[in-house]
């Protein structure tokens, strides 16, 4: 997860995003949170993998998750 998911205070205002975009975490866990599944995000998101996918979502299970 740490490679894929990074915070930087440049990109997205300080928000997690997926290492290479400005697609933050939120964004992807609202789609799957609206019930989009994982193949729903990827066709919204073509440069995302399946990988970035999951990560978001072991992202958001970690207590320190902002």
């Amino acid at each position: 997860m740490n490679d894929r998911i990074v915070i930087d205070p440049q990109i997205c205002n300080g928000r997690p995003v997926i290492r290479g975009t400005r697609i933050t975490a939120q964004t992807v866990l609202e789609f799957l949170g609206a019930g989009d599944s994982i193949d729903e995000v990827l066709e919204a998101y073509p440069s995302l993998a399946r990988e970035d996918v999951l990560a978001c979502i072991q992202y958001s299970a970690t207590p320190d998750a902002g």
